[in-house]
């Protein structure tokens, strides 16, 4: 992704950008689903979606489902779009709130578009007409995450980027000011640079191990620290949404692919061990298993400086946080295109750049992380130790004022530049039973009657729009079909 971008940014011989992996070591490949942020991304930098798609299987993604979170049995969908949509100026989730106080129920997620379409299992592209309803929600993908970088590869290739196959073997920081003056490869080979992006996963090869930047370690509020992963054959519908299923101590992820669904079970070591949590892992599979699992560990937090002299991290390198809500790809991608627009025009990097950029990275990181830690905070099970840990447990200022006003008013803080907005949280406050204690006392102005009037052409615009949409199975064999693909090596035929 890292090279790619900065091959279709920067014109020839602007940049010079030389790609060294090694074809030894493979990806971690488990990141199969995204947020609607990587269209930007894709279109930034020039890439065919229906091409990518195509190329690596994919689905369309309106919203994640979550499962058993706040208590065993529920479920709510996480969309990609709006709830209803603003009267009077006011949020339209305080009307809803007045109806049920009314005593009038109807479902939150039957004011939301996407959720109705992916319970119907139906897709279609949102509308530009901004008057429609069928403008109100995004989509993002559901892809083979090898066969992305697969496909990047070539693409940067053609753009210019050489690559060197090899493992770095060490590292040559300058005696002045012990930046990075090179790196040397197996081969004997040593190559020069001006700015080193690490990308090198867990190990931090770079920022880490040469440059002993410092980590902050964040498990005492995202305790899940290992995951199992196994591909599965398809059984059922594509559905064009991702699952989370809360477990006994984590909880597990199902994405449908064209050829193939990925599943994996993410959990906290102290709580179950490895071989049991596989074994659960592979006893609810929907389908017939395609490999043997394999594992993960990690420990949630970020580093101390995502830019340290003239090395930049970027993925894994830079920091962790388990793919709950699908962010992995995104805070690697806004690395990227954050590095893209802090380059300065000489490679002297000065230190106001260099600090810019950690803020911002910070920034992304933190409030990435309050999100998550709502998830599994914000739950009444109290079946098994991993869940009254959570429930009981102290969270970050920041997360705890949030919850705190919307109990209070409903009233929900965002940021002006945050990657989640209103919706997100509502999705999970409400799925999760955080009921506010009252609403914005401006819906009270509008008339009873006009009331459920309103809502109720909001529900029924919905549901005749989903109606109108063709299945998810019929749009992707018109849109993007992809090639059967052949039997990987070591499958279980």
């Amino acid at each position: 992704m890292t090279a790619a971008g900065f091959a279709s940014v920067f014109k020839p011989g602007q940049v010079e950008v030389q790609l060294i992996e090694s074809s030894e070591i493979g990806i971690v490949g488990v990141g199969e689903a995204t947020l609607p942020h990587i269209r930007f991304f894709n279109r930034r930098i020039g890439i065919d979606e229906r091409e990518l798609m195509a190329k690596t299987q994919a689905t369309f993604k309106l919203g994640i489902e979550f499962v058993d979170w706040a208590r065993k049995g529920d479920s709510y969908i996480h969309p990609f779009g709006v709830y209803g949509g603003k009267i009077a100026g006011v949020p339209f989730h305080n009307y809803w709130l007045r109806q049920e106080a009314l005593g009038v129920h109807t479902p939150l997620e039957s004011y939301s578009l996407p959720i109705v379409a992916s319970r119907e299992g139906r897709f279609a592209l949102p509308s530009e007409d901004l008057t429609s309803v069928l403008s109100t929600f995004g989509y993002a993908f559901q892809f083979d995450a090898s066969l992305y970088a697969k496909y990047l590869r070539g693409f940067s290739e053609q753009r210019g980027v050489k690559r060197t196959d090899g493992k770095i073997v060490d590292v040559k920081l300058r005696g002045t000011d012990g930046w990075i003056e090179s790196v040397k490869i197996e081969n004997g080979a040593e190559i020069t640079g001006d700015l080193f992006i690490d990308c090198s996963g867990f190990r931090g090869l770079l920022i880490e191990q040469a440059l002993k930047t410092g980590y902050d370690e964040w498990t005492k509020w995202l305790p899940c620290d290992r995951a199992a992963a196994v591909p599965c054959e398809n059984a059922g519908p594509l559905t064009p949404y991702t699952r989370a299923t809360a477990r006994e101590a984590g909880w597990q992820w199902r994405i449908p692919l064209q050829h193939r669904t990925g599943n994996g079970y993410v959990y906290s070591s102290p709580f179950i061990s490895d071989d049991e949590a596989a074994s659960k892992l592979m006893s609810r599979l929907d389908g017939k298993p395609l490999a043997d699992p394999r594992f993960l560990r990690f420990t949630a937090g970020r580093r101390r400086k995502t830019w340290n002299r003239n090395c930049v991290a970027i993925g894994l390198a830079g920091g962790f946080l388990e793919p709950l809500e699908s962010t992995s790809i995104h805070l690697i991608q806004v690395a990227i295109t954050t590095l893209i627009d802090y380059l300065p025009t000489t490679m002297e990097f000065d230190e106001r750049i260099v600090d810019g950029y950690n803020r911002w990275i910070e920034m992304e990181y933190d409030r990435v992380r309050d999100f998550l830690i709502l998830h599994y905070h914000a739950t009444e099970r109290d079946d098994s130790p991993i869940w009254n840990y959570c429930r009981t447990m102290a969270v970050p200022d920041s997360l705890a004022h949030k919850m705190e006003l919307f109990r209070e008013r409903a009233k929900v803080i965002t940021y002006k530049d945050g990657l989640f907005l209103e919706p997100s949280w509502l999705a999970v406050y409400f799925g999760q039973r955080v009921v506010p204690r009252a609403y914005h006392p401006l819906a009270d102005a509008l008339p009873a009657a006009d009331l459920e009037s309103r809502l109720k052409t909001v529900r029924t615009q919905i549901s005749d729009a989903v109606a109108g949409m063709p299945t998810h199975e019929e749009f992707l064999a018109q849109y993007c079909p992809a090639d059967p693909m052949p039997m990987a090596a070591g499958a279980r035929p």
